[in-house]
């Protein structure tokens, strides 16, 4: 047969592959191969195979070619077929002896000598030592060695920026700290043309910086955008009104406090892009907050029907029971999430805050610790484990939360509530004083508990005019809290007999206001410790 002849029927293949044609793509791939005996064709060939799903048929393909070892495609397919075939072991075999550092450096490879065939066209390509990189991560992540696992998402990365799957698995599964993801953003090494990708990406990592900074981030990324060398002038546009950039900024609204503005544009976001899963995600997580049982319902309703093999589904059932207080049923779905993907870490946080919710410390603290195991990253599962602590009255334990993300201002209230009942007051207002400080935005009512916590711990210290206008400061945040007027009412008592102690009348309303507060139990307004719900 002539080149010209079979360079035509080359174009076939990859018509049927493009139109999802994959048993005429394969037929027609076999005789090309079968005419030429080109590594390049037998390597169509396997493409067309392994996209068809006759993994184990491409696997042997593959492997019978004699350049499998020496040519990087090759061996990256071949690796493919063993990962789709959960033949993780095989599948690492095949990748080859390479070894990472903790900071994602690859040495020690015997690749050196190998040779990788271009594929067809000019487009631009993801470097195949990055993809190789990925998938060891991939296989070493699904053999539970998520040390190995995190070193080769970040030699991946660092290898070809462009391979946003390894990002992906940082951030999603909480693999890094603050600090290490905005190392490794520092680290790579970007085109000249990709100054929009460094700025969302940096919009895509932890948000836990003052609002200026985060603000700054996007519009920073706007500026790329602007700024590029595309001459489609609506790119910026639409990348201004981008689902992935506008979920970014819902999940920092959420993160703030701000649940309205959060479940307000999720909900924008879910009308334009239903299926979208970060969208849905945060959504759910502002719905809990908000107390939106029906929009739970819904949601959960729908996620089951579309995806019911996927942990975010049963997770959505879970919050939706959670939020109508049915903590039994609620476990028994977060339950099922986590057996579905033991990487999911909402799963593992609700679990646990539903075992914390009918106070059975000693399940919720085993959720917690394995979250904390799993996701080195995410400093919520410490953050919890201070609470149950807190809640079983060991105190010096629960100072344990602040190490993994020290700007979390939640972290700082917790320590206050640990001080204020080991009666160190002073320290206690430091800390509540510091929490208020590290709210990146206005204060909301999600706020409401930690300025009661400074006033209590203000009219501890005898500094009774602040105390009270913290308690009203609070009033403005909540008007319907019984233990702030309470606190309000017992500091002006204490006020008042502190300018005149011998004062029969106010002695005398101190003693019936106390006698009072005895019989609906609130003799001494007690701190309190905030938890949220669902976490993302």
């Amino acid at each position: 047969m002539r080149e010209e002849e079979i360079e035509k029927l080359r174009g076939v293949v990859r018509d049927c592959v493009s139109k999802h044609l994959y048993s005429s793509a394969i037929f027609f791939a076999d005789k090309v191969a079968a005419f030429t005996n080109d590594p390049a064709d037998i390597y169509m060939q396997a493409q067309a195979l392994f996209l068809g799903r006759h993994f184990r048929r491409a696997y042997h393909l593959l492997n019978a070619s004699k350049i499998v070892l020496r040519d990087l495609r090759f061996r990256y397919l071949a690796a493919k077929c063993l990962e789709e075939l959960k033949e993780w072991d095989q599948c690492l075999l095949m990748l080859g002896d390479a070894k990472v550092d903790e900071h994602g450096n690859v040495y020690d490879t015997k690749d050196c000598n190998v040779m990788y065939l271009d594929k067809y066209g000019e487009d631009r390509e993801i470097n195949i030592s990055s993809a190789i990189c990925f998938l060891r991560g991939k296989a070493y992540e699904a053999l539970e060695n998520r040390s190995q696992a995190r070193q080769w998402f970040k030699a991946a990365i660092k290898a070809d920026p462009l391979c946003y799957e390894a990002l992906e698995c940082l951030i999603e599964n909480h693999m890094l700290t603050c600090e290490e993801e905005t190392s490794l953003l520092s680290s790579l090494h970007f085109g000249p043309e990709d100054g929009w990708l460094s700025s969302f990406y940096s919009c895509l990592i932890k948000k836990y910086d003052k609002e200026y900074v985060v603000e700054a981030k996007f519009r920073e990324l706007e500026k790329e955008g602007s700024n590029s060398n595309l001459s489609d002038t609506s790119f910026m546009g639409t990348l201004k009104s981008n689902t992935d950039l506008l979920a970014c900024k819902a999940e920092y609204f959420h993160q703030c406090g701000e649940y309205q503005k959060c479940f307000e544009l999720t909900s924008i976001l879910l009308e334009k892009d239903p299926f979208h899963i970060k969208s849905t995600l945060v959504h759910l997580a502002a719905a809990m907050e908000l107390g939106h049982s029906n929009e739970l319902y819904l949601m959960s309703c729908n996620l089951v029907k579309d995806y019911p093999q996927k942990a975010l589904s049963w997770f959505a059932v879970g919050c939706y029971y959670y939020c109508i207080k049915k903590y039994d049923q609620s476990r028994r779905y977060f339950s099922k999430a986590t057996s579905l993907d033991g990487t999911f870490a909402p799963a593992w946080i609700g679990y646990g805050n539903a075992f914390a919710a009918q106070e059975e410390g000693d399940q919720a603290m085993s959720a917690y610790r394995t979250a904390a195991r799993l996701f080195p990253g995410c400093h919520l599962p410490t953050l919890y484990i201070g609470m149950e602590y807190m809640r079983t009255r060991s105190f010096k334990l629960a100072e344990q939360a602040k190490s993994i993300c020290p700007s979390d201002p939640l972290v700082y209230n917790e320590l206050g509530v640990v001080a204020y009942n080991m009666k160190e007051y002073s320290k206690a207002i430091r800390w509540f004083e510091k929490t208020l400080a590290l709210i990146p935005s206005a204060l909301c009512e999600m706020w409401e508990p930690t300025v009661v916590n400074f006033a209590h711990a203000c009219r501890k210290l005898k500094l009774y005019e602040e105390a009270i206008a913290n308690y009203e400061k609070a009033l403005a945040l909540s008007t319907n809290s019984v233990s702030t007027y309470a606190g309000l009412a017992y500091t002006y008592h204490l006020q008042a007999l502190w300018f005149k102690p011998d004062d029969q009348f106010c002695t005398e309303m101190l003693s019936l206001a106390l006698v009072d507060e005895c019989r609906c139990g609130v003799v001494d307004p007690k701190v309190e410790f905030r938890r949220n719900e669902v976490y993302i």
